[in-house]
């Protein structure tokens, strides 16, 4: 579970840029996080549920806590 929740982590924080505001980093990364959690939970053999609700939490609050020019993917 460590592991699913570090990989989580990693991917919301990668991807915690897309958007100019607080509020559309925290819904893109929440969408993009809750996705990722789902199909990794589906790989794994865990609660897709789960996945996506944890997954979407770690990345919303990944994308809503990093400033825009934090993470730049230009």
């Amino acid at each position: 579970m460590r592991y699913q929740l570090a990989i989580l982590a990693i991917a919301g924080l990668a991807l915690a840029a897309c958007g100019k505001s607080p509020l559309e980093r925290g819904l893109s990364g929440g969408a993009i996080g809750a996705g990722v959690g789902a199909a990794g939970a589906a790989v794994t053999g865990g609660s897709v549920l789960g996945g996506a609700a944890v997954g979407g939490a770690v990345g919303a609050a990944a994308g809503a806590l990093t400033d825009e020019d934090d993470i730049d993917l230009d």
